[in-house]
């Protein structure tokens, strides 16, 4: 969901400028002791500010828990996605699945709160997953053909547990991502949008298998 389909490292931003100012430095949205860690060789300088990142961590995730249906309330990365991947599951039969490690906020549940997103987005019914283990235990147990993160590591597991097609989305310009990614024999793209394409056309390529040779070159699996 976070990074792929839902704005979440804005709305985090937000809430830590809105906690300690535009100005003050910022913590990541994911691992803030990696940051800190790499700007700060020193080992006590280090320390020290790893452990200021965490309690800045904690206090903005503190407000994000407190905040009720917090979840509803973050902006789609591509306001069209969810959309047209609705109308791909219905043209192509698709089964899919919405998987998500989103913690609990006060309000509704994670699930129901990503549901109501989800539906408000343009994907009614939609079968979302609250996973806390392995990304790629739950694409084996769900037989997916596809997993879509912008989450290396969870690529990674993806690929090394399931029989799923991990395709990791990545910034054009993030080269050593990029590159680490197709070491690695992970697909990537740029975008939701270029993914949906992707997948679009990988339909079509089932009968025809130059093109799924051509889409493979094309996003790094061959």
């Amino acid at each position: 969901m976070d990074g792929v389909f839902a704005d979440f490292a804005s709305a985090y931003r937000e809430v830590e400028e809105r906690l300690f100012g535009a100005a003050a430095p910022r913590t990541r949205a994911g691992d803030s002791e990696d940051e800190a860690g790499a700007q700060e060789k020193d080992g006590a300088r280090a320390a020290r500010r790893m452990d200021e990142m965490r309690r800045r961590s904690d206090v903005i995730w503190n407000a994000i828990q407190s905040t009720p249906e917090f979840w509803t309330t973050l902006r789609p990365i591509d306001p069209g996605a969810v959309a047209r991947l609705h109308a791909l599951a219905i043209g192509h039969k698709w089964d899919v699945f919405f998987l998500t490690q989103r913690p609990a906020t006060a309000g509704q549940s994670v699930q129901r709160q990503t549901q109501h997103w989800l539906a408000a987005h343009g994907f009614d019914l939609p079968s979302v997953l609250v996973v806390s283990g392995s990304r790629g235990a739950a694409a084996a147990a769900l037989q997916l053909d596809y997993h879509i993160d912008d989450s290396a590591l969870h690529c990674i597991d993806v690929k090394s547990e399931s029989a799923a097609t991990p395709i990791l989305i990545v910034r054009p310009d993030d080269d050593a991502a990029l590159d680490s990614a197709r070491r690695l024999g992970v697909g990537t793209v740029s975008s939701i949008a270029e993914c949906l394409d992707l997948l679009d056309r990988a339909v079509v390529s089932r009968a025809q298998p130059g093109l799924l040779q051509r889409l493979a070159q094309f996003v790094g699996w061959q």
